[in-house]
């Protein structure tokens, strides 16, 4: 239960801060003995993440007349992150670039990466500048995030930025982004669940997506008042100090 307990709350923090959830799942699983982190627990935490978003955003998304052009701009953004995604692990890619030292390096350059683009002097916001441009050239920028360590909040943040969205906006158009792309990663799990014959479902997997669901939602809503007064250098600092953990003792 302790171990359920300590995945949801990583998987609901750092699914929506620009810091990486696949990376800090991937470590917990290299330095760590966690005997419930299994394929069906994964995905029972990102359908909680989902499901937070979603609820998180519900008022938005069911005001579809007046949404519609957003989320198809959304939808759109979504395409790139998820056929590129589905070849690399249908071609198996995926798991050569799932090691330490690339997550270690990626932390910190996309890191770096994040402050530069926070420096700038912006003022647009979806409502009026949100074109399907835009919203492509961050699609475009969502793909690095399948390599782990990249972050993918942070990689949209950091493309909503250079196009000089506001702070508040940046994460509005990174949150709204994770809808499809959670959707996809869920059901694609789903799918591989099945098709390995793994169709145990357990009070642990209840239990998963609640959890994760609860930090999620709660995260969202921290961060998107905490950036509305705040920049992202706490968030930088941390990558960085990561970063340079996980590559000492990748080097080790």
């Amino acid at each position: 239960m302790i171990e359920i307990l300590i995945l949801s709350l990583i998987q609901g923090i750092t699914e929506f801060l620009p810091v990486s959830s696949s990376s800090h799942l991937i470590l917990i699983s290299n330095f760590t003995n966690f005997s419930q982190q299994s394929l069906s627990i994964d995905v029972s935490l990102h359908i909680g993440s989902f499901i937070a978003v979603i609820a998180y955003f519900f008022k938005d998304i069911i005001n579809f007349v007046k949404n519609k052009y957003l989320f198809k701009k959304i939808l759109i953004a979504s395409l790139p992150v998820m056929i590129i995604g589905y070849l690399l692990v249908e071609t198996n890619i995926i798991l050569g670039i799932r090691n330490l030292k690339i997550i270690g390096w990626t932390t910190l350059i996309f890191g770096i990466l994040l402050l530069i683009c926070d420096q700038k002097a912006v003022n647009k916001k979806i409502e009026n500048h949100l074109n399907y441009k835009s919203a492509i050239f961050i699609g475009f920028f969502q793909v690095l995030s399948l390599i782990p360590g990249v972050s993918r909040s942070g990689i949209t943040i950091s493309a909503a930025r250079l196009l000089e969205f506001k702070r508040v906006d940046s994460a509005k158009i990174s949150f709204l982004l994770s809808i499809p792309t959670l959707g996809a990663v869920s059901i694609f799990g789903l799918k591989n669940i099945v098709s390995s014959n793994d169709l145990e479902f357990s009070i642990l997997n209840i239990i998963s997506v609640f959890l994760s669901f609860i930090f999620s939602f709660l995260t969202i809503k921290f961060f998107l008042k905490y950036i509305e007064r705040f920049s992202l250098k706490i968030f930088v600092i941390y990558r960085l100090v990561l970063g340079l953990f996980i590559l000492f003792f990748s080097y080790l």
